[in-house]
């Protein structure tokens, strides 16, 4: 078992009393149960069809499965909590029943969808917003006491590409996180993970200056989260589309692996998997 050091950051995570290691990094399942997010055959349409395709990744070999009910591509219609929940509780008893070996992040900026979900038999909350969106949610988490994932991000879903502008968006990420990280830690929040959020209120440009600049993100020694999995920072910048994006998908996750990603949020998990596994071997090699 990795010891968390300052040398090498903490790669440890108490998951309900569970300690899980990120001393080689782990993928994250997406799971999305909303009808209108940006990849469409990432959908699951039905509680059936949420269970196969989580039975499919932990197969293909992911940590977590990360569970969305609430689109956050950019412009996505405004959902109520109530419909957020009537999505996700019903998908989070069912994989608790028939996998109880998986691990279930669940995708949420609101406080009471958060509660509720690990009441119901969730392990991590995915935080879009940072708390930025809902100001229960930090207060929430501590109560809980569960891993909190919380993302860069600036305005709200249906505003954060309107002219985003940073002076060093590298700099400007990690003072966002450490103002947060401090709340968090006073609070008494012991497990946090931070996402760069590409994709989130950042052009193309700046989403690559980002990812050159990710070595600040190690700064204050706690796991990194990474998703960038069929983004339009990807098939943009190609002229391709989502469907074909898992090849540059598969090139920036090699990138942010060796810039110290210790979780892959990805829609592939086999091609993540593998991706860790040839990078891990040439590394210690």
């Amino acid at each position: 078992m990795a010891k968390d050091t300052f040398l090498n950051g903490k790669t440890t995570l108490n998951v309900k009393g569970r300690l899980l290691d990120l001393s080689t990094p782990a993928v994250m399942a997406i799971l999305n149960l909303t009808p209108d997010s940006f990849y469409g055959n990432s959908r699951s349409s039905s509680v059936d069809d949420a269970l196969q395709r989580t039975e499919a990744f932990l197969k293909d070999g992911a940590t977590f499965i990360d569970i969305g009910a609430y689109s956050s591509r950019p412009g996505a219609a405004e959902v109520s909590a109530e419909e957020e929940l009537k999505r996700m509780l019903p998908v989070i008893a069912a994989i608790t029943k028939k996998l109880p070996e998986a691990i279930l992040s669940v995708d949420t900026f609101r406080a009471k969808v958060a509660k509720e979900s690990i009441e119901a038999g969730a392990h991590i909350i995915n935080d879009i917003s940072a708390g930025g969106m809902d100001e229960a949610m930090f207060e929430t988490v501590a109560q809980l006491q569960v891993p909190y994932i919380m993302m860069h991000m600036k305005g709200t879903p249906q505003t954060m590409q309107q002219n985003p502008h940073y002076e060093n968006i590298g700099l400007e990420v990690l003072h966002y996180f450490s103002n947060k990280i401090s709340t968090l830690k006073k609070l008494g929040v012991k497990d946090i993970i931070l996402d760069p959020g590409f994709g989130f209120a950042k052009t193309l440009q700046h989403n690559y200056q980002l990812m050159q600049q990710m070595e600040h993100l190690q700064i204050p020694q706690l796991p990194l989260l990474v998703g960038v999995s069929r983004k339009s920072m990807i098939y943009k910048f190609l002229g391709t589309s989502p469907e074909e994006a898992l090849n540059g998908t598969t090139v920036l996750n090699t990138i942010v692996l060796q810039k110290g990603a210790r979780i892959l949020r990805v829609h592939d998990v086999k091609e993540a998997v593998e991706t860790i596994k040839i990078l891990t071997l040439v590394q210690t090699s």
